[in-house]
């Protein structure tokens, strides 16, 4: 866990890390920014992920959520917030999670349409109600809290979607 933010997040502008973490007017702008966040992050999976393996996806989210953790944890303390509702960034970046192993793995089995929707469906769910203990991660210091709930909802909801995928080829 990181103590104190790194120097060079320190000094970056204000304006940069509350536009970064809440997505610009996203957050800040509309109601209920969350689900806004996690639209955002539906079609930012749509054009960047589509293709990629779950390998890759795992490995850029990873990447993404690490840097994510940096910016809502600044942006948190610059906020003087522990959990701001505003900052989305994590919902965001955490959301091609929920699609692991679709695209190359359930072919023709669910229209696209359907699953995303029901992913999205389900990580609200996931991030929302926080079931199954995912509300003691947001007790963790820092932007860790901010993200590391949003990231076990969204593996959450991959396993809620494969699981009605499988319900639906059987029927």
């Amino acid at each position: 866990m990181i103590s104190s933010p790194p120097k060079w997040l320190r000094i970056l502008p204000g304006w940069l890390v509350l536009g970064a973490a809440t997505l610009g007017p996203i957050g800040t702008k509309l109601p209920a920014p969350g689900t806004w966040g996690s639209l955002a992050g539906i079609l930012y999976t749509l054009v960047f992920f589509r293709r990629l393996g779950w390998e890759q996806t795992v490995v850029w989210t990873v990447i993404a959520s690490l840097l994510a953790v940096l910016l809502t944890g600044e942006a948190a303390r610059r906020m003087k917030k522990s959990d701001p509702g505003e900052v989305i960034l994590d919902e965001f970046v955490v959301i091609p999670l929920v699609f692991l192993g679709w695209h190359a793995g359930y072919p023709g089995r669910l229209p696209e349409w359907a699953a995303v929707a029901a992913g999205f469906a389900l990580f609200r769910f996931f991030d929302i109600l926080k079931p199954l203990g995912i509300s003691r991660l947001q007790r963790w210091p820092d932007g860790w809290g901010i993200v590391a709930d949003d990231f076990v909802a969204a593996l959450a909801a991959c396993g809620a979607l494969h699981l009605g995928a499988w319900l639906w080829a059987l029927r």
